[in-house]
């Protein structure tokens, strides 16, 4: 049984005067540990595909299993609770909270759940180690790079020990030393946690280094 795999996705928007159809009837399958690269131009859909994944979208047609559950079973609380234990995002703009520390960024969505602040003071400080960034605890957002900026996404996503990783260009954003630095601090942990990890990219030579690489053209994906 693999641990998270999505059968037969369609996706289309109705604009009112026509019907546009952004996935076709694709399937992928991810299972703990597999790092999954998906590659294709802009406007391909690789970001509403990243969405459906992560339940934040729902298909129109197809259904996304966990474990061999159904998701669309769920409530809309209980997909929250899901996504909130089992996921972890990490987007192109990182979307932290200016007016918090590095730390209590790290800590939110923790904090969200219902944890105790100073339950996840350690565990968020030692993620920050691990991305370099144990001097940077007490910065606000504005005191960052580009670059430390999305390693506190990184360990963000990490905080509740997600068993699937959805990152949205993770690197597309920074220059190629802060890229390739959040790239292998990402490649070693999921690796070292055996967390399963898909990651939407443009950058060919980071795709190359993951187990899988599909490519998704006009609604349609196949391996590469």
């Amino acid at each position: 049984m693999a641990m998270f795999s999505a059968d037969n996705i369609t996706k289309t928007f109705d604009t009112g005067s026509t019907i546009i159809t952004v996935l076709k009837d694709l399937s992928i399958t991810i299972e703990a540990g597999e790092m999954t690269a998906v590659i294709g131009a802009s406007g391909s859909g690789k970001t509403t595909l990243l969405q459906i994944l992560g339940t934040l979208a729902a298909p129109t047609k197809g259904e996304i299993y966990y474990e061999g559950e159904p998701l669309s079973k769920k409530s809309p609380r209980e997909i929250s609770l899901f996504r909130n234990k089992n996921l972890g995002f990490i987007f192109q703009f990182h979307h932290l909270l200016p007016d918090f520390t590095t730390l209590e960024n790290v800590m939110m969505p923790a904090l969200i759940a219902g944890r105790k602040r100073k339950e996840m003071s350690r565990p968020a400080g030692k993620l920050l180690e691990q991305m370099e960034l144990d001097h940077r605890l007490q910065h606000k957002v504005s005191e960052l790079s580009g670059g430390e900026q999305q390693r506190t996404a990184l360990a963000r996503a990490l905080i509740m020990s997600p068993n699937l990783l959805l990152a949205d260009e993770p690197t597309g954003n920074l220059d190629s030393r802060a890229g390739n630095l959040v790239f292998d601090l990402l490649h070693t942990y999921c690796r070292e946690h055996d967390l399963a990890t898909i990651i939407v990219t443009h950058n060919i030579s980071l795709a190359a280094r993951l187990d899988h690489c599909f490519t998704l053209d006009d609604g349609i994906l196949q391996r590469e």
